[in-house]
């Protein structure tokens, strides 16, 4: 492409051909600074900036800190959910920048990336992790070859990961019936955190779904509870409905006489609430099935509190997800249907379920050809 500097009144201009359009050449014109030196680089620049579209970008030494700055600007933000845009952040800066961020975005080999995550792994980096990782440079420079077009082949391609050891593969944690006993003493009904416990072990519902079901959600009639979105914590003082973490999570599940009492018996001690604080009671524009008794609806910021007094207080190795791993595993050993269990859960296809809960599908298959063997007896 053709360009050049020249000087016009006291300051240098630099000029290219950038085409043609209907049929005529198109000429830029930019001033390019004071002196012909600042020119020339402008034109550079320019130049540079033409052939690339508009990139905003160095390609030619970005660095892989600064291409995942980029990508996390131009891409998670704008189109991940505010928890993943959390994640992200967090694998990003504390695991794979300073292992990797070093390096020129062109020059990063896949015998570098292996090295990465083998080293992970002896240091003890579980499984689901190391897929987190790997997931986001996956992504990441995937899309560093097309649409950015910053590299000409994805070094992820040919990456494996360490084979998960025996316990990592054991990894899914639940609390004993025993212990979910004790937890519910601890929290007893009238106490903000019962309903969410109880929701979350009889359905297996997210943290986050538990928290955004609000009472039209709740079919008594039917006995049914539909999951349409989800309260996204932000802050102390910042929470917002959002759409659930994917497609298949959008569902409507059956619950027990169990639950279906205990959410009514709620909803009764919430109008007593209201009409007990009168003027003081904290009126929501949504009607929530989580309240504390003043009217201030839970969010997953109170189930760290739920998390410290379990662990320190009652001694038992717990947090919330634990009872969405519960529920499944107590279905699972039970005789349920994967594919009902799988819809239950959200899960987008059965494979998740499956591989998720491994170690129990496996004791399932077992048990099966038992049954076969008596059967023929």
């Amino acid at each position: 492409m053709k360009g050049g500097v020249r000087k016009r009144g006291k300051k240098w201009y630099y000029y290219f051909d950038a085409g043609t359009v209907d049929g005529k050449r198109k000429k830029i014109e930019r001033v390019g600074g004071l002196t012909k030196k600042e020119a020339q680089e402008a034109l550079r620049n320019a130049l540079n900036e033409f052939d690339n579209c508009g990139s905003v970008v160095d390609q030619s030494n970005i660095s892989v800190s600064d291409y995942l700055d980029f990508w996390y600007n131009e891409y998670v933000l704008i189109n991940c959910k505010f928890n993943t845009q959390v994640n992200y952040k967090a694998t990003i800066e504390n695991h794979i920048k300073p292992e990797l961020g070093i390096y020129k975005l062109k020059s990063i080999t896949t015998a570098r990336l292996q090295e990465f995550f083998n080293k992970k792994f002896k240091e003890g980096i579980s499984r689901s992790s190391l897929d987190g990782y790997k997931g986001i440079l996956s992504l990441s420079f995937k899309m560093a070859v097309h649409p950015y077009q910053l590299i000409k082949e994805n070094p992820m391609n040919y990456i494996k990961l360490p084979k998960a050891s025996k316990s990592d593969k054991n990894s899914v944690k639940t609390v004993s019936i025993e212990d979910f006993n004790r937890i519910l003493q601890r929290f007893p009904f009238g106490h903000k955190l019962h309903i969410p416990l109880q929701i979350a072990f009889h359905t297996g519902l997210r943290a986050s779904e538990v928290c955004g079901l609000t009472w039209d959600n709740i079919d008594f009639e039917n006995k049914t509870l539909t999951v349409e979105k989800i309260l996204l914590t932000k802050s102390a003082k910042v929470s917002e409905f959002q759409s659930p973490k994917t497609n298949s999570s959008l569902r409507t599940i059956h619950i027990g006489d169990t639950l279906c009492n205990l959410l009514k018996r709620n909803k009764i001690w919430q109008k007593e609430n209201k009409l007990k604080y009168g003027e003081f009671y904290i009126d929501s524009e949504h009607d929530f099935v989580c309240l504390d008794e003043n009217g201030e609806f839970v969010t997953t910021m109170n189930f760290r509190h739920l998390c410290h007094v379990v662990n320190k207080d009652l001694g038992i190795d717990f947090n919330f997800h634990m009872l969405r791993h519960t529920h499944a595993t107590l279905l699972f050993v039970n005789g349920a249907n994967p594919k009902d269990i799988q819809e239950r859960l959200g899960h987008s296809r059965i494979d998740i379920t499956l591989n998720t809960y491994s170690h129990l599908t496996k004791k399932i298959k077992k048990e099966t050809v038992n049954i076969f063997e008596e059967a023929i007896k």
